[in-house]
């Protein structure tokens, strides 16, 4: 007996890697999406699930993952996509927004589409979107970013209304500073030292299976308790333009 059938996008890598192993060990019957398919098959075949090659900007790949996923999901966790780039608005390259956008806000209000019906089969769904603690206010150079993942949180936060009187949680996990697995890397175009640079002096940000236990968590919880907004953040982050670096006093 399983759970029922788990979805995670951008499951190759990061929170999305972290969360498809965590909630196999829970019970679920897991299918793994992202674009990176042996990195894919390979976590797949290692926790038990099911990896399906996705990029969630393609209509196509978001209808076979609908279809390889079945008639009956239980969880929904949409986490396929990232930041590209930092810098000032009047420098900003609008390719990697509009990237952007398509990735985080356009990818997962398709697959969340997608998948709705099959999440309506059963007893009752749940949608997690992983957002940002960037959605809550702007910061510096963080324009693009920002503005996405506000767009991804008001979805979600739209669709929650709009599924109130049907069996569907919707909930939102926004994380603050996680050092995760490539995520900085692809922001600055595969620059290490600026990578690094992001993390430097800060006594112990999140990691991606911290981010996975809220995943876990929220999951878990009754059906009908719904966590709508759930921050998360490192103890050394108060908010996403004040970050303490050094020892924590």
């Amino acid at each position: 007996m399983t759970k029922g059938v788990a979805v995670v996008t951008g499951a190759s890598s990061g929170i999305g890697r972290a969360s498809a192993v965590r909630l196999a060990a829970d019970g679920y019957d897991v299918v793994l999406a992202a674009r990176r398919v042996d990195k894919l098959e390979q976590i797949a075949a290692e926790c038990g699930g099911r990896a399906v090659g996705c990029d969630v900007t393609s209509a196509e790949d978001v209808a076979a993952l609908a279809r390889a996923a079945g008639g009956d999901v239980s969880l929904l966790v949409n986490n396929a996509g990232g930041a590209f780039g930092l810098e000032p608005v009047e420098c900003a390259e609008l390719d990697k927004w509009r990237a952007m956008y398509e990735t985080n806000v356009v990818g997962t209000v398709a697959v969340t589409k997608a998948l709705l019906p099959a999440l309506r089969a059963g007893s009752g769904g749940t949608i997690i979107t992983i957002t940002s603690i960037a959605a809550d206010a702007a910061y510096e150079k963080g324009a693009g970013y920002c503005g996405v993942k506000a767009a991804e949180r008001y979805a979600s936060d739209a669709l929650r209304l709009e599924l109130n009187g049907e069996p569907i949680r919707v909930c939102d996990i926004a994380p603050g500073m996680v050092k995760s697995e490539g995520f900085s890397l692809v922001r600055f175009d595969g620059d290490q030292a600026k990578a690094d640079a992001v993390y430097e002096g800060v006594q112990e940000p999140l990691t991606e299976e911290d981010v996975a236990e809220c995943v876990s968590w929220v999951a878990g919880l009754p059906q009908h308790v719904n966590i709508d907004r759930l921050t998360v953040k490192p103890v050394a982050q108060a908010a996403s333009f004040k970050v303490h670096r050094g020892p924590l006093a």
